[in-house]
């Protein structure tokens, strides 16, 4: 059975979420919330997510202080070793923070909270995390953030867009004014993923708005079925 840690910082708040849509998604799988004070990657984890909220009350800058923790620093190890890693909104931030993923995180050029359901198309799927997406797959999923405009060097661009998975906004749906519409990035493998949209938050078509579908779901699908096939 597949065993899936969701990192808890002082100031997370999307940890539930994360463990009961895992949970609603398959019945076969492992997942705990993980005080990050007590993760250990030698507990012989197979996948680690790092939820949204507002770790440590976003001093510094969104995710800059967990980025530092203890926790966050065994995370290099487990990309190196192949255990999946996913960051959601301020998980997001926090894996950028901490050199995992390249770029950097703006105030939303409107200099507003933006809560709202979005469009997002797959661009490059790979790795454990989109194992079951397709090339131009359209995922509908809310964002919630008050710093999630995505900025990357036009260099860093190039060499991203050509190699590594990525999630964009459609062009009337990147609301926060990130560089290239981009909502998700992975590195060369997929093995660490960031998005900025709540897949936890679109699972469920109960909860899901008129004329958008619940596109969170093929993420958890994703990594479950990766995981039980031994990817």
């Amino acid at each position: 059975m597949p065993k899936i840690a969701i990192l808890k910082f002082p100031g997370t708040n999307c940890d539930e979420d994360v463990l009961k849509s895992l949970r609603e998604v398959g019945r076969e799988v492992r997942a705990e919330i993980v005080w990050h004070k007590d993760f250990r990657l030698a507990d012989g984890w197979d996948a680690v997510i790092v939820p949204g909220g507002f770790s440590y009350g976003d001093w510094l800058r969104a995710g800059a202080i967990a980025a530092r923790s203890r926790a966050v620093l065994e995370l290099p190890e487990a990309a190196i070793k192949s255990v999946p890693v996913l960051g959601i909104c301020n998980g997001f931030q926090i894996l950028v923070e901490a050199g995992l993923l390249r770029g950097a995180f703006l105030p939303n050029e409107s200099g507003r909270f933006i809560c709202r359901w979005v469009r997002l198309r797959v661009d490059n799927p790979k790795g454990p995390w989109l194992s079951l997406a397709k090339n131009g797959d359209e995922l509908h999923m809310p964002i919630a953030h008050g710093e999630g405009r995505y900025y990357i060097e036009e260099s860093d661009y190039k060499s991203i867009t050509s190699s590594s998975p990525l999630i964009r906004y459609l062009p009337n749906d990147n609301l926060n004014g990130s560089s290239y519409d981009i909502a998700g990035v992975g590195t060369e493998d997929g093995y660490v993923l960031g998005v900025m949209p709540h897949p936890e938050r679109a699972v469920n078509p109960l909860l899901t708005p008129r004329g958008f579908k619940p596109g969170g779901e093929v993420i958890f699908r994703s990594i479950l079925y990766s995981l039980k096939s031994g990817w």
